[in-house]
């Protein structure tokens, strides 16, 4: 958070001379040098132009912007037989819960003046996308943190209705961002009820969430049909998703966070240490849960696609380098499913034995590739010495000679790997 230390403190501690004048002066003329830079001085209220500020926030050019990056933000984590994408031509498709037609949350916590009658609803957006004979139907179900399911009766007869249920659930906007915590990574309120409620029903069911944060969704990844996180979008959120539904984008974005299975597993996350004694299901005596497994629901880096990659030819350049030398790194991708696609290639590498304990893994490198159906190519990374440094005992960064494993794939934990060595000529730390 903020912090009025300077405003209440900072007085009196030039006063009692713990903060020089000198100090004042130099960040007043950080300020100041800005300030020169646009103009500030010779038109102060240069850039409080309402009408052009309007002109400019909304032009078609940041309006494309946004949506590009809103779809491109979008995860595919689930997509049981294929049900995605969906045909425009559908007959009924019901639209349902709480954030369906939500404008204000779209924006997330950190919206500012953000406009909610700029906002693309979920419902608006499928409704452009759809052809005419196509009835979309919408039912809220409940609030985002409801305690009441008064309103389930409507949701399971909007479902019951349709072809195909898009369920529109996770959390308020303001539940996330700066000094917003919650002790739960559960649904907010009746949301995993109305969940419970609309899959009886038998329908296909697709399940938008939005939310900024991982949610415990194991029920939900273990249930419904589709699963497509979208965080908070913007003001392009309902087109960005209508599109991925439909299949006019194909998503590929990739988690940047590892989702748990339950509250219970936090902290999880895939550069961990490791333990004294590693996890191993047939050794009663190592780190592990007696009632699920170690590994989080979706792992750091996880994201479908509506076509597949193989990977294959894993291949290094050398079984080893010096402080001078660089390894490079290849591994061959082919499209091998119907549709074009983006992949996002990610390499990670694991120090073996270290002098301070070491992560199992750390990204590296990554590079996203498209690839048109069919289409194979080879993707090339270069490791280097200062790639493989860490912070040492007397807090310099450095590097030990030693073996190392690199990691190539789709995921953090779906990944090729092979072996090199550090030699090391020089020390890493004097250079």
């Amino acid at each position: 958070m903020e912090s009025r230390s300077f405003i209440a403190n900072l007085a009196e501690l030039v006063k009692e001379k713990k903060v020089s004048e000198e100090t004042i002066d130099l960040s007043v003329k950080r300020i100041l040098r800005i300030k020169f830079k646009f103009g500030l001085f010779d038109k102060p209220f240069k850039y409080c132009n309402k009408e052009r500020e309007t002109k400019n926030i909304m032009s078609q050019e940041v309006q494309n912007a946004a949506l590009e990056v809103a779809k491109r933000s979008i995860v595919l984590l689930k997509n049981s037989n294929s049900l995605l994408p969906l045909k425009k031509d559908l007959s009924k498709i019901a639209v349902i819960g709480p954030l369906a037609d939500s404008k204000q949350d779209p924006l997330g916590p950190w919206a500012a003046v953000g406009n909610p009658n700029d906002v693309v609803t979920i419902v608006e957006g499928i409704k452009k996308l759809v052809t005419p004979k196509t009835e979309v139907l919408f039912s809220k179900g409940c609030d985002i943190e409801d305690t009441s399911t008064d309103n389930f009766d409507d949701a399971v007869k909007t479902a019951t209705e349709s072809d195909v249920v898009i369920l529109c659930i996770g959390e308020r906007e303001n539940m996330t961002g700066e000094a917003n915590n919650r002790s739960t990574l559960d649904l907010p309120g009746v949301q995993q009820k109305l969940a419970e409620e609309i899959y009886k029903t038998g329908k296909p069911v697709v399940v938008i969430l939005m939310n900024g944060r991982p949610l415990s969704i194991e029920w939900i990844d273990r249930n419904m049909s589709a699963i497509v996180e979208a965080w908070f979008l913007g003001i392009k959120s309902g087109d960005a998703i209508a599109e991925v539904l439909f299949g006019d984008y194909n998503p590929s974005g990739k988690l940047p966070v590892s989702f748990p299975r339950t509250v219970g597993q936090i902290p999880i996350y895939y550069n961990h240490k490791n333990t004294g004694r590693p996890g191993n299901e047939r050794n009663r005596f190592t780190s592990k849960y007696l009632d699920l497994p170690l590994t989080p629901l979706y792992p750091f880096g996880f994201g479908l696609s509506y076509t597949n990659f193989e990977y294959s030819d894993l291949k290094l350049s050398s079984p080893e380098i010096s402080d001078e030398q660089e390894l490079a790194v290849s591994v061959n991708i082919k499209n091998t499913g119907n549709f074009d696609g983006e992949e996002v290639v990610q390499l990670y590498v694991q120090d073996l034995v270290g002098s301070v304990t070491r992560p199992v893994k750390e990204l590296k490198r990554f590079k996203k590739i498209f690839l048109k159906k069919d289409e194979e190519q080879e993707v090339s990374f270069k490791i280097s010495e200062k790639d493989l440094r860490f912070t040492g005992h007397e807090m310099t960064s450095i590097s030990e000679s030693g073996e190392f494993k690199v990691y190539v794939g789709t995921n953090s934990a779906d990944v090729m790997e092979s072996r090199f060595k550090l030699v090391k000529t020089i020390s890493s730390s004097l250079k």
